[in-house]
């Protein structure tokens, strides 16, 4: 008869029971996991806050955009001057105490004052016209209160407080042919 080893015999249901006791918690965890699933996935948070449905898509825009106009900044004089002033500076509020407008040629500047100006808190409405910047420089007796090189086709308001009675001088430099307009007005 033949003979079976005793040693290799115990050696196999060792593992067999090592494989079989790591199995069973893999198995739970499984089983844990597809059960729990279905349970937990129906918890969701939703809130209504009154607004009715949103829609299923945004709304397809159409409209053309149309390009700037590459003569919407080239110098204009007369009539077209006066016309670009008076829809760059519109009617401020408050009380106006200067407004000037006009052209600068290529290279060169152009300076102005204003009447006696009473203490207060004033804003500057400041626009240009022209193919490139155009530098402001307003002062008073002692200090610059704006120095700024504007991009033109925009305009530029800024606050200033005179803490006694100034004149004001405004200087307006371009490098190339510009149009300027300026508002001075007490907030």
């Amino acid at each position: 008869m033949p003979t079976v080893r005793m040693a290799s015999a115990h050696r196999f249901s060792g593992r067999a029971q090592r494989t079989l006791s790591l199995r069973a918690p893999a198995a739970a965890v499984v089983l844990f996991s597809v059960l729990a699933a279905p349970a937990l996935g129906g918890c969701e948070y939703s809130y209504d806050d009154g607004r009715g449905e949103l829609p299923a898509a945004a709304p397809v825009v159409t409209d053309p955009v149309v390009p700037r106009d590459p003569l919407e900044n080239m110098p204009v004089s007369g009539p077209e001057l006066t016309a670009w002033a008076k829809e760059v500076l519109p009617d401020a509020e408050g009380q106006v105490f200067h407004t000037s407008y006009g052209s600068v040629s290529r290279g060169r500047s152009k300076t102005e004052s204003t009447k006696q100006l009473p203490a207060g808190t004033y804003s500057l409405t400041l626009a240009c016209r022209s193919g490139r910047r155009v530098a402001f420089t307003i002062r008073d007796s002692d200090f610059a209160l704006v120095d700024l090189s504007l991009r033109c086709g925009t305009s530029r308001v800024n606050v200033v407080h005179l803490s006694e009675d100034s004149v004001l001088r405004v200087t307006v430099e371009a490098r190339r042919d510009a149009n300027f307009a300026y508002r001075i007005s007490r907030i």
